[in-house]
């Protein structure tokens, strides 16, 4: 009887405490929980997110190269629509019956409850018009958005644009929507977290007509934008200007350093299109419309992404490798009597004065001097075999960040290609290389692969007798003034700095060395200048012009390589726009003795050179 009454008591006590957790708990969602109440109100508020100012970006300078214009976004939330004068709202949006119906289609399938983007990027105009009648179409609504503006249609490669987040990007990153935006190249993908800033919330009271009547609960729940933090760039906007009105017309890139910090002075890919075309309703069409300009491939960013063979100008690392591995001296002389031969085995050179040392070498490019500073290098006994020389040969090259990924703040830069010994071993089937078969990477060509801002930062590396930074786009983020701390690392190459001197002496008589020289082009009065011409062979066509170069000899303030696809010779355009490229940034302006030379290269129309011809070479053929 005893334990039958306690299990009455038991279960009892049971009963009560779970009505007791049952009031408990409706007290709390009916009295204390306000996100109850918001949900059972829920059709008769509308929730409109709050996207904050997206970041600024500014030049090294403080000029503005990115700003906010303010657009609208037509808003749908199916569940509320009525029936309504389809005509009179596709009157005032600007847009056809047959794509307002294709768009309610795709709302509904993408929810019925949730708004989604009707139409995106109204006007102004449209939307004061739009305003005034919106009442008569429950379910609509605007949203306010912001679109970025270009005061200089310049640097489109490096500042990047925007466009509206994808499934993937949307299951990756909870905090984007549907018709949210994000960044997609350059600056605005690498920096998207900073610039973005964090959306807020408004709920308003809306009648059945779909019109705010005011704030939700006097904006308990609301929530404040915090505003994306403003950039400061590298570039200096003016003489990336320049840039691309040098390259206008001719295929190629420039990158120009600053060899003290790594920062990015210039960034110019050639074709480029103006920034504006990827903004705004037309951004779609104009972007099928730069894709499908195949020839001449406007979107690809030629500075970080094309790989190119770099010619002579790669002789001062093979220099500088010789006289580190004491192979060479500045006093070492070979002959060249217009090729370098070896059995049946030959190369070609220029006819110059004969010997030369290593300083005379570099001023005329002989290819025979750096023919035998290779296999000097590889085939030194100290190494054992050529297999061993190479490898040592390749870790030096590769320690002027040449074969890897610098690691630049800005997406999609390539590596370029230094090949390892397995390469080699299997393109030639053969256990033990041998140096002939790989002698062209001596003049740098063969399978050498280099990109235009690795080869700036080779340049960069040598104006600083043995380092650089990592090349980077932006000087600072928001008002705390960041930085990437790997952006302020020294990179040490395995070059000794005391054997930079004899090499860098060559840069400079390739610009005052007179007769045999190929750089005076490029020359300033008054400021020294060290550079290196290249003419990069071109199976596909005319060959390719390269320079490199740095300013002054002594504390350099600019590091800067131009290459100009089917330009030739080194000497026609690299130098001569280097040259130009370079008063400018040091002095503010071209000097009078040179404007015949800036008239020459902002005259020079490659591109529609290479299509007549083309059509020339056609024609004869039929």
């Amino acid at each position: 009887m005893n334990n039958f009454s306690n299990r009455i008591y038991v279960i009892g006590g049971i009963f009560v405490l779970v009505v007791l957790i049952f009031m408990i708990k409706l007290f709390n969602l009916q009295i204390l929980d306000d996100s109850y109440k918001l949900s059972a109100e829920n059709n008769s508020q509308r929730q409109v997110t709050q996207y904050p100012a997206r970041g600024l970006i500014y030049d090294r300078n403080g000029k503005l190269l990115v700003y906010n214009q303010a657009v609208y976004d037509v808003m749908i939330i199916p569940r509320q629509v009525h029936v309504f004068d389809t005509l009179d709202f596709c009157h005032l949006l600007g847009i056809e019956k047959k794509d307002a119906i294709k768009k309610l289609g795709k709302a509904k399938k993408y929810s019925y409850r949730k708004a989604s983007v009707f139409l995106k990027q109204l006007s102004s105009e449209r939307y004061a018009v739009l305003q005034e009648k919106l009442y008569k179409f429950p379910g609509f609504f605007v949203q306010p958005r912001t679109l970025r503006k270009y005061p200089r249609k310049s640097a489109a490669h490096t500042l990047g644009y925007l466009n509206e987040v994808d499934n993937k990007e949307i299951k990756a990153d909870p905090y984007y929507s549907q018709g949210d935006y994000i960044g997609k190249s350059g600056i605005e993908l690498t920096y998207e977290k900073a610039l973005r800033g964090e959306k807020g919330k408004k709920i308003y009271w809306a009648d059945v007509y779909n019109r705010i009547k005011g704030s939700y609960r006097e904006g308990k729940f609301d929530k404040q934008p915090v505003s994306g933090k403003d950039l400061v760039a590298t570039l200096d906007i003016d003489l990336q200007e320049y840039g691309e009105l040098l390259m206008q017309n001719k295929k190629g890139g420039i990158v120009a350093l600053e060899p003290s910090t790594g920062e990015i002075l210039a960034k110019i890919s050639s074709p480029d299109y103006n920034p504006d075309m990827l903004v705004g309703r037309e951004m779609g069409r104009n972007y099928s419309t730069l894709i499908r300009n195949d020839s001449l491939k406007p979107l690809f960013d030629r500075a970080l992404m094309a790989q190119y063979a770099p010619g002579s100008i790669f002789k001062m690392i093979n220099a500088l490798i010789g006289l580190q591995e004491k192979v060479i001296s500045p006093f070492t002389r070979f002959e060249c009597h217009g090729e370098y031969r070896v059995g049946s085995f030959k190369m070609g050179c220029h006819h110059h004065v004969s010997p030369l040392d290593l300083r005379h070498s570099i001023m005329h490019s002989c290819n025979t001097y750096y023919a035998y500073t290779f296999r000097y290098i590889v085939e030194s006994p100290k190494f054992g075999s050529v297999n061993n020389g190479y490898d040592v040969w390749r870790n030096h090259v590769m320690s002027f960040g040449l074969g890897q990924t610098l690691g630049t703040d800005l997406p999609h830069e390539r590596k370029g290609s230094i090949p390892n010994l397995d390469y080699y071993l299997k393109k030639y089937r053969r256990k033990n290389l041998r140096a002939l078969n790989i002698i062209s990477v001596s003049i740098g060509q063969g399978e050498l692969l280099i990109t235009p801002m690795q080869m700036a930062n080779m340049c960069a590396a040598i104006a600083n007798r043995g380092y650089f930074y990592t090349p980077h786009i932006i000087k600072s983020v928001g008002e705390e003034k960041e930085i990437a701390k790997k952006y302020t690392v020294r990179h040490e190459t395995s070059i000794d700095s005391s054997y930079f001197p004899p090499v860098i002496d060559g840069m400079e008589m390739v610009i005052i060395g007179g007769e045999g020289s190929t750089g005076g082009l490029a020359a300033i009065p008054g400021v020294r200048v060290c550079g290196k011409t290249g003419t990069v062979q071109n199976p596909h066509g005319d060959d390719h012009s390269v320079f490199i170069a740095f300013a002054p000899r002594e504390n350099p303030k600019i590091a800067i390589l131009v290459y100009v696809e089917n330009g030739v010779w080194g000497s026609r355009y690299g130098a001569p726009i280097g040259g130009l490229m370079i008063e400018k940034y040091i002095r503010g302006d071209i000097s009078v003795s040179k404007k015949w030379i800036e008239k020459r290269m902002l005259e020079a129309d490659l591109i529609h050179q290479l299509d007549e011809e083309k059509k020339i070479s056609e024609s004869s053929n039929h």
